[in-house]
């Protein structure tokens, strides 16, 4: 018998710019080895800020996909680029509500899947699944890749209100809640003591093998190099990936003479936040050291990662509960890793047990600037730390969707039973 789930993700190709495509877009692709047939329900195109088709490709043909009505507030609702508050709660993206639901309802006629799962960090996801389950029954697995409610996030007090009636609305209905590291897991199940600790479930995210077999992987010596050169691949948030003291760290070496535009190079791939960086490249004079580089097709950034030296990792310790996914692909792409995060946090613990990177504190110069010269004298030695694939391909998306598998599967059963 055929088991279906109804997929409600805003994060889908032909969406650019943003690594969150890749856990919908795998779970679609191999849920079907695991007995499970996805029907994917996602936001029209107009609604995304960038597209890249070049993913379009990897959908599975036996996945079906639903575009539904869509706006951006900010882009489509605005007048003279301002918008009324309430037109953007929970986020820019609640008209995909008026679209999802009905068509939501329609899917759920028509294929009767057995289960329903939404991911956030679009909160309107949630909103879209609460509303299906509520109206219909359908059993419910929500998504967190990101912690949704925290002391000081979101910022803005209406939008803060609206997540937590979301959140705590979601908690309580759906049959289980997926989080993607330790510390956001153990985070809400003290936060929710009510709620039974099995309902709280750990799915990782990963890196997609097929994705990384079609590449060359270039045969080098850092050694013979006579430039080393680092890359950060995808966005730099200013307050969560602030690299401010990063800057002040490579122009304190640059001005020791330690590096310099002959030996040493920074790449920063679509960073996203351009007019922020170029003003901190230009208050500490770096910008013969680092460079921003535009987006490009996802395989082709994948190609890169190969081809560089090393890999730049950044993290707030604000967001210790939380690993970029992006590290699993740094992961796979076997080369030094240099990361930037708190070492009491969950990147850094996930480092440490692939014993895969240098670790320094994001918000410490002078941890940056030693953390610098050690990696540097690493790679020119060719002993730099680098993860053993044996232990990356535990993290491939192939695993990830078996996990995501067993749990719908025991979600069913237990129902059954029930």
């Amino acid at each position: 018998m055929v088991k279906r789930v109804l997929m409600v993700a805003y994060h889908f190709p032909p969406l650019g710019g943003s690594s969150g495509i890749q856990r919908t877009l795998r779970f679609s692709q191999y849920l079907p080895d695991h007995g499970w047939e996805p029907i994917i329900l996602t936001a029209h195109p107009r609604a995304y800020l960038r597209t890249d088709e070049s993913q379009l490709t990897d959908i599975a043909g036996r996945v079906r996909v639903c575009r539904v009505f869509a706006l951006d507030t900010a882009r489509h609702l605005a007048l003279m680029n301002r918008y009324p508050r309430l037109l953007a709660l929970p986020d820019r993206w609640v008209s995909w509500w008026l679209g999802a639901v009905p068509k939501g309802l329609s899917l759920i006629k028509r294929y009767k899947p057995d289960m329903i799962w939404s991911t956030y960090p679009i909160a309107t996801a949630h909103l879209i699944a609460l509303t299906l389950h509520r109206l219909t029954g359908v059993p419910w697995i929500a998504d967190f890749r990101d912690p949704m409610v925290q002391p000081d996030y979101p910022p803005n007090p209406l939008t803060y209100r609206s997540y937590q009636w979301i959140e705590q609305k979601v908690i309580k209905n759906c049959s289980a809640a997926v989080f993607t590291t330790p510390g956001t897991l153990q985070d809400y199940q003290a936060r929710f003591p009510h709620i039974p600790a099995s309902r709280f479930r750990l799915i990782e995210n990963g890196y997609d093998e097929s994705s990384f077999a079609s590449l060359v992987a270039p045969v080098k010596s850092v050694r013979d190099a006579k430039r080393i050169v680092l890359l950060h691949s995808g966005i730099i948030y200013p307050s969560e990936r602030d690299p401010t003291n990063l800057f002040e760290a490579l122009s304190r070496l640059q001005q020791q003479g330690v590096i310099g535009s002959d030996n040493f190079s920074l790449i920063l791939r679509a960073s996203h936040h351009e007019n922020y960086l170029n003003s901190l490249i230009d208050r500490y004079r770096i910008g013969t050291i680092v460079s921003l580089t535009p987006p490009i097709p996802y395989r082709e950034a994948l190609q890169e990662m190969l081809e560089v030296d090393g890999l730049l990792l950044l993290q707030s310790a604000g967001c210790n509960n939380q690993i970029p996914a992006k590290l699993y692909e740094y992961l796979r792409a076997q080369r030094p890793i240099l990361a930037l995060t708190d070492p009491a946090g969950d990147t850094a613990a996930k480092l440490e047990s692939m014993e895969g990177g240098v670790v320094a504190r994001l918000d410490s110069t002078d941890a940056i600037t030693d953390a610098l010269k050690q990696f540097i004298m690493f790679l020119g030695e060719n002993r730099a730390p680098i993860a053993s694939l044996d232990k990356v391909l535990s993290n491939s998306r192939e695993s990830t969707a078996f996990a995501l598998a067993r749990l719908l599967d025991m979600i069913i059963a237990s129902n059954r039973n029930n």
